[in-house]
């Protein structure tokens, strides 16, 4: 698993520079071939309908004939506009504004983040009350049959009902995924964080895939997967910061006709950062981390305003559940549910801590990170599986209801053969009590787990009393659990794993306490294993997703337990430590195989003796400042290459290929200049053109129309057309002697697309893209560079 990266590659094909694997020239048909020396030739396979990934390394033969046969699927990843063009008409327009504006402007964007917090916390409380009534009403018909064939026999019955409830649900689920929107798939954290990162992922932010999203989780969660829908509302908020802040649908083809100034990347990315904040505030109560979250997590630019309007939107979210729920609650005005999973409050002197337990707390959080690095190598491996056989919609529907099936089975057999009975006392809070072989007055333990929804579960291990649990309970549960949500992870179907994780950790941490109260002495000093719970639900999640600040602030704020900071600060950076030995975190993992080029905060610590000359694409497709209308189309028209930046030159000289650079214009302003017809017509010695505004670049926004929809005759094919007043005549640019992290550096913390790279002279001799930079990764062997598989 340590050399993971180096099975991963992406498709060239799409690649966003002026120059790639395969470039054309600017005035002629023939293509000048750049090679890199590669070691071998990738399969390329298909995840989801959005990813490709090389698994020829460490394959038989036979393997790979076996995948042979598998139809193939590339797919391309673009990359997003951050760097803002300052051309003549962006300086035009931002002249023209008036302070007044730039205020309204500013009062645009509180506003929107308070409709995003608003509509996430609107979002959260409809899957909450759903997923409550759906799971109520399953739970309580299966309880009534249990308890009828527990005393004439036939349990069987009850079993088969079980599964076929877990199997609807998950199939209603598992179908609406597959065959409607496959990018709802999955909790859509990586999506976000690849989102914020700067990579176009396909479909990622839809009110399609917002639709799917919600009342697929819907139906995960109550047809019983071992699943939460926390990770889901992170990816549902940022779709409805997506959306919002546009001012329009494309996809309903509506337009609001508001907040057009936000029609770009730059702002765009902004609010899709409140959003997945929003749906952090609006999971776990947790204001503070969900801005935390979307800084540790993805957000590739930050400031003190934008810390403030996501902070907003993030207390708009809580608010607004709490709010709601109340209602719902029949409580108005008791804002007492923060959050979709309530922990409850750790306020008792039984759940405090002393000095002497941190160091036993540390060895917890090690137990999660190689609990959590285990996790993650059978997932992955899972994962691969799925990638090979289970490819089409019809097989995925089919895996999800086998796994909503295999959990109602398991969940019933190892309830059915448990003997831990467990008084039925006041204090318990148990909403789906079974009796089953139990004396009158008792419950089964083993249903307190599996016989519930996982925050319901979660709640159980942290806040019942001492003796509820038997450690057999606790072990079997915490094994079948684990391989269940390991299973999980990955289906077709609308789910997260943070409750997953957290119940699995909270299993085993109650476990540890119960432990450690027996073999010590004096167990009263381990009273209540609750605590213990708590740091193993931790250590757990910490394992599987290695987030550190944000995560060790949402689990204080969702247990309103401050003093909690230090010892679950300490599990988490233990975790992490002790998991990123062996294996990444889940989500990096899975951004890896979706062969998404994600760039880290650091390019890799050997990689200084890499200078901008031995990365970039070369040679690079540029035009001149009036350039051929022909060459233009004929350029945008060839299906070998993608590029969407070419870097505008001034000719030096006739013989010289080679131009200086004086801009850089893009792939999408070209469109539209063509779908505009702005060309420059010789009538008298004087230039005329037609004006454009960046409105009609914005109304174009983001779906940009195909070359081929706009039709150019032959006479306008000579016309010519002046690229001076809509190219950025300042794009950054660096020497080719520049060393690969100062690169990496300028690219990641400007948030460019394109990087220019010149010679002595300012002439252009190549172009760095993400793709560039995020083919190196260091590894347990020094310097890797990752496959470029081509298409």
């Amino acid at each position: 698993m340590a050399n993971i990266t180096k099975k991963v590659s992406w498709s060239s094909r799409g690649d966003e520079s002026g120059g790639g694997e395969r470039t054309p020239l600017l005035n002629g048909s023939e293509e000048v071939r750049y090679t890199r020396q590669l070691s071998g030739d990738g399969g390329m396979f298909h995840i989801g309908r959005l990813s490709t990934v090389d698994l020829e390394e460490d394959m038989t033969s036979d393997e790979v004939n076996s995948i042979d046969c598998v139809k193939v699927n590339r797919f391309v990843f673009q990359s997003l506009d951050y760097d803002n063009s300052e051309n003549q008409l962006f300086l035009e327009e931002e002249r023209r504004m008036s302070f007044l504006g730039f205020k309204c402007l500013e009062i645009s964007r509180w506003v929107i983040c308070g409709l995003i917090g608003f509509l996430t916390g609107l979002i959260a409380c409809c899957i909450d009350i759903a997923v409550e009534n759906l799971a109520g009403v399953k739970y309580f018909v299966v309880k009534q049959n249990i308890e009828k064939f527990t005393e004439v026999g036939g349990l069987s019955i009850s079993l088969i009902l079980w599964a076929v409830l877990n199997a609807a649900f998950v199939m209603v689920g598992a179908i609406i995924v597959a065959f409607f929107e496959p990018g709802a798939a999955g909790s859509g954290i990586p999506q976000i964080k690849c989102y914020l990162n700067g990579v176009k992922i396909p479909r990622v932010v839809r009110l399609k895939t917002l639709v799917v999203k919600v009342c697929g989780v819907i139906c995960s969660v109550a047809g019983g997967l071992a699943v939460g829908k926390e990770g889901p509302m992170i990816h549902s908020g940022a779709v409805v910061a997506a959306g919002v802040s546009q001012g329009r649908s494309t996809s309903l083809k509506k337009d609001f006709k508001i907040f057009e100034y936000f029609r770009r990347d730059t702002e765009k990315r902004d609010f899709v950062s409140a959003g997945a904040a929003a749906g952090v505030s609006a999971a776990f109560g947790a204001p503070v981390g969900g801005v935390l979250f979307s800084l540790e997590e993805g957000a590739s630019f930050w400031n003190q305003m934008l810390t403030w309007r996501i902070f907003f939107a993030s207390m708009i979210s809580t608010f607004t559940l709490n709010f709601f729920l109340s209602i719902y609650n029949k409580k108005p005005g008791d804002l007492s549910s923060p959050g979709l999973i309530n922990f409850g409050r750790f306020e008792s002197d039984s759940v405090a801590y002393n000095l002497y337990e941190i160091p036993l707390f540390i060895v917890m959080g090690a137990a999660g990170g190689l609990l959590g690095a285990l996790f993650n190598i059978l997932n992955y491996w899972l994962t691969i599986f799925r990638i090979r056989y289970v490819h089409r919609p019809c097989l995925q529907v089919m895996e999800a209801m086998l796994v909503g099936a295999v959990t109602a089975t398991v969940s019933f057999a190892m309830i059915y053969f448990s003997n831990d009975c467990q008084p039925l006392g006041p204090d318990q809070s148990e909403d789906y009590p079974l009796q089953l072989f139990c004396a009158d007055g008792e419950y089964n333990s083993m249903a307190t787990a599996f016989f519930n929804t996982p925050e319901r579960s979660v709640r159980s291990l942290f806040h019942n009393p001492p003796g509820s649990y038997n450690p057999l309970t606790l072990s079997l549960f915490t094994l079948t659990y684990f391989f269940l949500a390991c299973w999980t992870y990955g289906l077709t179907v609308s789910a997260g794993v943070f409750i997953p994780s957290l119940l699995i950790g909270a299993a085993w941490g109650r476990l540890f306490g119960i432990l450690l109260a027996s073999i010590t002495p004096d167990g009263s000093i381990w009273a209540d294993p609750g605590k213990y719970a708590l740091i193993g639900a931790a250590a757990q999640l910490g394992g599987i997703v290695r987030m550190t600040l944000s995560l060790t602030v949402i689990m204080v704020e969702a247990t309103g337990n401050v003093t909690y900071g230090l010892p679950i600060m300490l599990v988490l950076l233990t975790a992490k430590i002790v998991g990123d030995y062996f294996v990444e975190g889940l989500y990096d993992i899975h951004i890896k195989l979706q062969s998404v080029p994600f760039l880290h905060l650091e390019a890799p610590a050997t990689s200084h003796w890499l200078t901008a000359r031995e990365v970039m694409s070369a040679p690079v497709t540029c035009f001149n400042r009036i350039e051929k209308v022909g060459t233009i189309v004929d350029v945008l028209s060839n299906t070998s290459t993608n590029h969407n930046g070419f870097p505008v030159v001034v000719p030096v000289a006739a013989s010289d290929d080679m131009g200086k650079v004086c801009g850089l214009i893009l792939r999408s302003q070209l469109i539209v200049l063509l779908k505009h017809k702005v060309f420059v017509e010789l009538a008298r010695s004087r230039l005329t053109q037609r004006k454009l505004q960046l409105k009609d670049f914005r109304d174009a926004y983001p779906r940009f129309p195909p070359i081929q929809s706009i039709h150019v005759s032959q006479d306008e094919r000579e016309c010519m057309m002046d690229l001076t007043e809509f190219m950025n005549p300042t794009p950054y640019t660096v020497p080719q002697e520049t060393s690969l992290p100062r690169v990496f550096k300028l690219f990641r913390a400007l948030g460019l697309r394109h990087l220019v790279v010149v010679d002595s002279e300012n002439r252009v001799v190549g172009l760095v893209t993400r793709k560039d930079l995020a083919r190196y990764h260091l590894g347990k062997h020094g310097l890797e560079e990752m496959q470029l598989a081509q298409t």
